[in-house]
């Protein structure tokens, strides 16, 4: 096929599309073009090849990152027209030389040609209740999958590949640059080392086809926003028989009504009646195991007062069910005025705040301290 025509254009997207425009277009588009839909129309197979190398080079960023920059140009070798398999230049150099310090240059190639899958994303979003407990969740995520009709080869099934005489099978072919003497990406199998002459009819070539693909995953307590838990080998099929990537889920806490997290630290503020306050006395706040938290109040407790229950937060992450594995609660209480009294009530508060003016005022320090540091003012103010 002809490598002249734009990507973009080829996926009927503007430059800035993200990837979920992409995504959507190419699907759109494979499906319409799809060889099944349109059996022995030479010209739409062509056409859906011709996306599916678009959508292949768009859907990854460095590769689009190259292509928006260079063109077509990013991924021809100097010995003849390759694929956006590989960027060629000055990046083969640098895998070759450094590639042996650096964890093998930005793919996981095999020989052969096997390529590891890459690695997916999933984003799970949990309760503070579910964290506390831990959750079965069932995700349904979208992979690419082995070709099951000719077991990921690529090949058509009852025929195979055939080794590539251009690198002999070896997936690189050695060239001299000015007093270097390099290693490139064989230009005429990608890397794989062998040729398909005849393409499986279900993945045109591939080996892995796009399918969904339900994981039942043991989400630990304990986890925080942020966790990121790691699911081996449930990643994207390896190209060419190479091993599966990861799948990494991503746990989004929900804000809860009631409580504030830091760490296994749990924060709830919880509102206490005046006789509470003045009084003393006992709140009890719910608890994410469903089990009430005891809250003693001495009394003269003021707004803002903070009280610490041990053990009664979140769980460490993989922590056992002693004390020492769970965090601790902090209750922060407010004293709340009541706004509706009865007669009685209000008679009998007449009655504390005449007895309260007679004394002096000497059951509210702070209120006292307030008054005479105003006055002090004043009268700095008057002299």
């Amino acid at each position: 096929m002809s490598t002249e025509i734009d990507y973009y254009e080829l996926l009927e997207c503007e430059r800035g599309a993200d990837d979920s425009a992409l995504k959507s277009s190419y699907r759109r588009l494979a499906m319409k073009w799809h060889p099944d839909r349109n059996p022995g129309d030479a010209a739409a197979e062509q056409r859906f090849k011709a996306i599916s190398e678009a959508y292949d080079c768009l859907k990854d960023p460095q590769k689009r990152a190259a292509y928006d920059r260079y063109g077509h140009a990013a991924f021809q070798q100097a010995g003849g027209g390759a694929g956006p398999q590989d960027f060629g230049g000055f990046s083969d150099i640098f895998e070759n030389i450094f590639g042996e310090f650096m964890g093998g240059g930005r793919q996981q190639r095999g020989r052969g040609g096997a390529v590891r899958g890459q690695d997916l994303r999933y984003d799970l979003e949990m309760t503070l209740e579910e964290a506390f407990a831990g959750k079965a969740a069932t995700l349904t995520v979208e992979v690419a999958a082995p070709c099951e009709p000719c077991g990921g080869k690529g090949a058509k099934p009852g025929t195979s590949a055939r080794p590539c005489t251009t690198c002999n099978g070896q997936g690189r072919v050695a060239m001299r640059q000015g007093l270097f003497a390099v290693e490139r990406t064989c230009p005429a199998c990608q890397g794989a080392g062998q040729i398909i002459a005849d393409p499986c009819d279900t993945c045109h070539g591939a080996g892995r086809v796009e399918k969904q693909k339900t994981l039942n995953v043991n989400v630990p307590r304990g986890v925080d926003d942020g966790t990121r838990i790691r699911v081996a080998g449930e990643g994207e099929a390896g190209a060419r028989g190479g091993p599966a990537g990861d799948l990494y889920i991503f746990v989004n806490l929900k804000p809860h009504a009631l409580f504030k997290r830091e760490g296994t630290t749990l924060f709830a503020v919880a509102p206490i009646s005046i006789t509470t306050a003045a009084l003393g006395g006992e709140i009890e706040v719910p608890g994410l195991d469903r089990n009430a938290a005891v809250v003693r109040i001495p009394h003269g407790t003021q707004t803002g007062k903070q009280f610490r229950v041990r053990g009664r937060g979140m769980p460490a992450l993989n922590g056992g069910q002693s004390g020492g594995g769970f965090g601790d609660l902090v209750v922060q209480v407010e004293v709340e005025t009541p706004i509706k009294l009865t007669k009685r009530q209000r008679e009998l508060l007449e009655e504390f705040q005449a007895l309260e003016t007679a004394e002096g005022g000497s059951n509210n320090p702070k209120q006292q301290g307030f008054f005479d540091k105003l006055k002090d003012a004043w009268n700095e103010l008057t002299e």
